[in-house]
């Protein structure tokens, strides 16, 4: 009996990494940046978000987290940047009936990056992106140039015990996210430190903005 042929199509997937291929993900759009590793709180009331919400605890899968290039969080789609994160939710909570019916309450945890290559809009007015993960960033300790960064994450969790950083990790990529995270930096530079593929030179770009404000 013969074997059938695959197709080209079939063949050239073939020699394809699997991360490399695109896949469906539910898109949020937000004013923030999420970085691998951060936190994110979220009042969902919109019907698609919660939908969404609902089907991601449903069938234990992550939503994605863009910053928004264009148009706003509430009504009308907006424009997502190319590079977001991985959002995992944590606890969910629909809160007080009485007082925010149809809101849930949203813990979310950043894990990894993923770059978007096209999106489309559901019935429903919910994004869908088709993406592929962005690679991880090898693990680097943090210099000894930079170790102010750690002094500075740590002095912030003695200060605010519920920012999330009791377990401090000396890998500089974490460092870096964490920096980026809590510093007062405009939304763009945010995203730009998320799209960089080096937590030394991000540590170094932080660093600097830090100590040119007079904060390290």
């Amino acid at each position: 009996m013969s074997k059938p042929l695959s197709s080209p199509l079939a063949r050239l997937r073939g020699l394809i990494a699997p991360q490399t291929l695109g896949r469906d993900l539910p898109l949020f759009p937000l004013n923030t940046v999420l970085f691998p590793g951060g936190r994110l709180r979220l009042k969902v009331f919109e019907a698609r978000y919660l939908d969404m919400a609902a089907d991601c605890l449903r069938e234990s899968r992550p939503f994605g987290v863009c910053l928004i290039k264009q148009g706003g969080e509430v009504g009308p789609a907006a424009l997502p940047e190319a590079v977001g994160c991985h959002a995992r939710i944590v606890t969910a909570d629909m809160g007080n009936p009485v007082d925010s019916p149809g809101v849930m309450l949203v813990e979310a945890r950043g894990e990894g990056r993923f770059v978007v290559e096209s999106t489309r809009l559901e019935a429903n007015q919910l994004l869908i992106g088709q993406v592929r993960d962005k690679d991880d960033e090898a693990r680097m300790p943090v210099p000894a140039y930079c170790r102010g960064a750690l002094t500075f994450l740590r002095a912030l969790a003695a200060r605010v015990p519920d920012s999330g950083l009791d377990k401090i990790q000396e890998d500089a990529t974490w460092v870096s996210f964490r920096l980026a995270e809590v510093l007062p930096l405009k939304a763009s530079a945010r995203q730009a430190m998320l799209e960089m593929n080096d937590g030394v030179k991000r540590l170094e770009i932080l660093l600097e903005f830090m100590r040119r404000n007079d904060l390290a």
